[in-house]
């Protein structure tokens, strides 16, 4: 493959980013990212506070920022560059967007500013296997821009306090609050969130360097020139598995264009593949994908990307008073590229328990904890993670990963969306899931067990069938729901937070009106 050739199609700057994250997943591979120490402990009492909440990342940040401050506590963002939403439109469904109203984050005519692009249908489709078409799944693009500049204006009309271009430095956990150093800056508060994603350096000293479990690559573009831009593709393949490992695409109709993704899921073996080599293979086959030369193209911007996901998750803190959220808890499932859906997903959820928390002043870590709590229906996509990957040194048929997503697929769709649609936006039940297993063909589940593993196999069956006691618990935690009004502050918040846990863990969140 001429690698310089296909790589040509990008602009300096965009090589440039590209190989600085490069260098960060070669670093990762061989073992190499050095854990900062930027969490510290002091035995002293804070007299006075500087907010009551401090939000450090402000992309997403602002989303949780805005409603917090809205019930009238005192919140602090902090954003190490320019808060402002990144060109690339989000992708997500329209029913997740109630949230938002629900919030009072933004009106119903806003958030239908807020909408970009919205399309249909969407194909699921897999190499000499079955094709399927959706509707009303990930069709919606949201415009970052206009969204996290409506909120930063919700959130200082409010009273947030916003710094922008700071870093976060470090910060010191006292026996009431934490001291956060950003930039040049000192501030106390009584509880410090973490926003800034995968590669936090607080979430990378409370991991001590651990590696991760499993990535999935992402890289991608969005162009114009396409003949054909009014339908999408969620899910698709084209190609068997090539070097150790299975290519998926993905394409939605964009504002500016089509953007189209090429992504993998693969460990972190040191002999991986660079993100330059895969930009070179998305390039290389992106005119068969799309039936269109690369020439016929305006390229408008670049994506790559690589997101970690972790089996120890969501992440629990070894300290008081400091709470992740998002990428950096990890709560996203790791089959999903985390980010804007997954914090839609969990924001009424973490803004009530929040203020609860608050309120109760359980701002200790076994409480916060209960924050982001096991989820069953997340730890059991892990089995779905490893049977759409290949180990390094693993030999496998093929085409066997294809056969068997295929199959999968033909099950649930002749079930019905209502086995077919959670799943596609990442939410698994245990109903759906009880429904589709018995009816995948054996012949297709035999061959990918060498693959994935007993321990693997053994870990999902114990995930499975919490997965069916949350499914219970959820409504019955309802049902008594009316009886723990007398229980002490205390008592409540651990009864409303285990509530959360089983409506979550079972994908009892899930709306498809």
């Amino acid at each position: 493959m001429n690698l310089n050739f296909n790589l040509s199609y990008l602009p300096e700057n965009t090589l440039k980013g590209l190989k600085i994250a490069d260098s960060r997943w070669q670093a990762l591979r061989n073992s190499k990212l050095t854990p900062p120490t930027v969490i510290t402990q002091s035995q002293e009492t804070l007299n006075e506070f500087d907010a009551d909440i401090i939000i450090c990342g402000g992309t997403l940040g602002i989303l949780i920022a805005t409603t917090l401050q809205k019930k009238g506590y005192r919140v602090t963002l902090i954003e190490k560059g320019k808060l402002r939403g990144r060109e690339q439109e989000w992708n997500i469904s329209r029913q997740e967007l109630d949230t938002f109203v629900e919030l009072d984050l933004l009106s119903s005519q806003e958030l239908e500013q807020a909408i970009a692009t919205e399309y249909n249908p969407a194909r699921v489709s897999f190499h000499k296997g079955y094709e399927l078409w959706v509707e009303d799944v990930l069709n919606i693009g949201v415009d970052p821009v206009f969204l996290l500049e409506t909120l930063k204006h919700k959130f200082l009309e409010a009273g947030g306090i916003l710094l922008e271009n700071i870093p976060f430095n470090s910060g010191e956990i006292y026996d009431n609050g934490v001291l956060v150093n950003a930039g040049e800056t000192s501030l106390k508060c009584r509880l410090l969130i973490d926003g800034m994603g995968h590669f936090s350096p607080i979430v990378q000293q409370a991991r001590k360097g651990e590696k991760p479990d499993g990535i999935c690559l992402v890289v991608g573009s969005c162009a114009k020139g396409y003949t054909n831009n009014d339908k999408g593709d969620l899910i698709a393949s084209f190609t068997p598995i090539l070097n150790q490992c299975q290519y998926f695409w993905e394409a939605f109709p964009a504002r500016d264009g089509r953007t189209t993704y090429l992504f993998t899921y693969v460990d972190a073996h040191p002999e991986r593949f660079s993100l330059e080599f895969f930009m070179a293979e998305y390039l290389r086959l992106l005119p068969e994908y799309q039936n269109i030369e690369l020439d016929n193209l305006q390229f408008e911007r670049f994506l790559f990307g690589f997101f970690p996901a972790y089996q120890n998750s969501p992440l629990k803190m070894p300290w008081d008073r400091i709470l992740p959220i998002g990428d950096s808890a990890g709560s996203q499932s790791p089959v999903s590229f985390g980010g804007f859906g997954s914090m839609v997903r969990h924001l009424k959820r973490l803004t009530s328990g929040i203020d609860e928390a608050l309120k109760v002043d359980t701002l200790e870590k076994n409480y916060l904890s209960l924050l982001q709590p096991y989820q069953p229906n997340i730890s059991v996509t892990w089995l779905f993670q490893k049977t759409m990957s290949v180990g390094f040194d693993q030999k496998v048929s093929a085409n066997q990963i294809n056969q068997l997503m295929s199959g999968v697929f033909q099950v649930m769709d002749g079930l019905g969306d209502d086995v077919l649609k959670p799943f596609l936006q990442d939410v698994i039940q245990f109903p759906a899931l009880m429904k589709t297993l018995p009816l995948v063909n054996p012949k297709l589940v035999l061959p990918i067990l060498p693959q994935v593993g007993v321990k693997p196999l053994l870990d999902w069956t114990v995930h499975y069938f919490n997965l069916a006691i949350y499914s219970g618990l959820y409504p019955l935690g309802k049902w008594v729901q009316p009886l723990t009004e007398n229980l002490s502050p205390q008592q409540q918040y651990y009864y409303h937070r285990w509530l959360d846990s089983w409506k979550y863990g079972s994908g009892g969140d899930y709306n498809k009106n």
